[in-house]
């Protein structure tokens, strides 16, 4: 759609509105925002507007379906068996490592130096890491492994070398978030779940690269440079969580840390070919993280497979006072039904129509696959049409833009210049959002809860494919219309591999959904995809 396509109304409220708020912008700019597909976003939110969602209550006054009183446990027990761990890209997993480091056959130490020396290879090439900690890591690993051998082991994640995504505080280092604007950012504390992982021993080796500010979908960043897919140099890692799914993907780390606001989690997590789960909103702190989006930021898991997924959760999950979106909900065990098996679990399976055309059939026939063999152990597959789908999609873009924009108005006025070419446009665009649009948006956000969440009276569960197709070519930042609508719910939401693409052998990935609190169910049918042999 060109400008000239677009509704006249939406340039000319854009212009004025810039002007309004004292930013700097130029007609380049506008001209960027519009090829880039940035605008039309708005035009299609002012036909779903226009069509319906329009007189119900705007979401922040409906409750979020849990309970406000404190159950307790409001964290979870470390885990009294760890189930078999499948690994998905072929390198060793948490729950495999784990053993060994707790009966002293391999040292913290050992496997410290094994990631930083991978780091060092690698990391030249891929791009994955905005600052390794070597010297904190070993030190980090000797007290660990003195802890061990003192008979002080605190479980699977003892010891075990790990990264987190640089939105996130760390005492004593610098948050970037991607961007050139923080990137003298000193924190002199932790965020929630860095200390969550300190506390339970593992070895934070360093912070990943991310796109600017988290607002793209791929690992472009005008500042720090692109991430490189491991499994073909030439394409894109997926974003923005972008250095956390390289470093897996290629066996520089066990497992990382990643936000997801529209997909960045699943995305890279899928285009790797790992696991990624994007929890319940609420259930994991995002106390001292970098905000893109207030109302539909999440922090979890990337890992090598569904068991560490499970395991990094109990660590992650459970109630912070410091963060009013976290819930006071009890945490249960995560890998106590791992190994349960789907028999009887309803697999809501949406028509590929309700994709519209940006699937492409190789992800569809993979995505297919993967449920089949869910269905060969027992799973029950319900179709359904769930073309309200796209609204969600086109709701999740408009609330990330307006909430973004609220965070980041007083730089735009005052550092412009110091964002990214894609950022800056992709943020600047939200002035051309109509006065009541938040409103509106919360409105039909709160309709579309509603109609998904009846859905789990004949589901256990939601499928999509987590991606339209591969991984694109380096600078090309893919779509998050089949992630994006996770967000907007809140769901517990994981990435499985489940495919590659012919003839490139990039990775395809398969989305299952659950109910708000029931990550468990999520996981274990995850877990039983991840037992099939999805390469074939």
């Amino acid at each position: 759609m060109s400008e000239q396509a677009l509704p006249e109304n939406i340039i000319s409220r854009l212009r004025q509105n810039l002007k309004s708020a004292g930013i700097a912008f130029t007609e380049a700019d506008i001209e960027g925002m519009v090829d880039k597909g940035f605008v039309h976003m708005v035009a299609d939110f002012e036909k779903l507007d226009n069509r319906t969602y329009v007189n119900g209550l705007p979401d922040y006054l409906a409750g979020r379906g849990d309970s406000r009183e404190p159950q307790s446990p409001l964290t979870g027990a470390t885990p009294s068996t760890v189930p078999a761990s499948r690994s998905v890209t072929g390198y060793p997993t948490i729950a495999e490592i784990a053993g060994r480091l707790q009966r002293r056959e391999v040292s913290p130490v050992e496997l410290t130096e094994q990631s930083l020396s991978r780091i060092a290879e690698r990391d030249p090439i891929l791009n994955a890491f905005q600052l390794v900690l070597a010297d904190y890591a070993r030190q980090q690993a000797r007290q660990a492994e003195q802890e061990i051998a003192n008979g002080q082991y605190r479980g699977p994640l003892h010891g075990v070398p790990l990264a987190v995504k640089d939105l996130l505080a760390m005492k004593g280092t610098i948050t970037t978030a991607g961007s050139k604007i923080l990137a003298q950012n000193l924190t002199d504390y932790d965020a929630a779940g860095v200390e969550r992982l300190e506390a339970a021993g593992a070895i934070i080796v360093g912070k990943t690269r991310m796109s600017e500010f988290a607002y793209s979908p791929g690992s472009n960043n005008g500042h720090y440079g692109p991430t490189r897919n491991p499994h073909n140099l030439e394409f894109d890692t997926g974003g923005s969580s972008s250095g956390s799914g390289a470093a897996i993907a290629d066996g520089l780390v066990f497992g990382a840390l990643g936000s997801d606001t529209g997909g960045s989690i699943r995305m890279p997590s899928s285009q790797c070919g790992i696991v990624g789960l994007k929890p319940t909103f609420g259930r994991v702190s995002l106390y001292g993280g970098v905000t893109l989006s207030w109302s539909l930021d999440h922090l979890g898991p990337m890992t090598h497979s569904v068991t560490d997924a499970a395991l990094m959760m109990q660590v992650l999950a459970g109630h912070d006072p410091r963060d009013i979106r976290s819930r006071p909900v009890a945490v249960p065990d995560y890998t106590a039904d791992l190994e349960k098996g789907v028999k009887g679990l309803r697999i809501g399976v949406p028509a590929a129509a309700n994709f519209g055309s940006i699937t492409t059939p190789e992800t569809v026939a993979a995505w297919r696959n993967g449920l089949n063999r869910l269905a060969a152990q027992g799973a029950e597959l319900v179709e359904l049409d769930l073309p309200q789908f796209e609204d969600a999609r086109v709701l999740n873009y408009v609330i990330l833009a307006l909430e973004a924009l609220a965070f980041h108005e007083a730089n735009l006025r005052d550092r412009l210049s110091e964002y990214g070419e894609f950022m800056r446009q992709r943020i600047l665009y939200s002035y051309a959002f109509g006065p009541a649009a938040s409103v509106k948006a919360q409105q039909a956000r709160q309709q579309l809860r509603l109609h998904f969440d009846s859905l789990f009276s004949r589901i256990d569960l939601l499928s999509t494919p987590t991606m339209p197709g591969g991984a694109p070519r380096l600078g090309v930042p893919p779509s998050t219309a089949l992630t994006s609508p996770f967000n907007l719910l809140g769901w517990p939401t994981i990435s499985v591999p489940t495919g590659k693409t012919s003839p490139d052998g990039l990775p395809l990935g398969l989305q299952l959904a659950g109910k708000p609190w029931d990550e468990v169910t999520v996981l274990r049918a995850a877990y039983a995809l991840e037992g099939t042999d999805w390469q074939s």
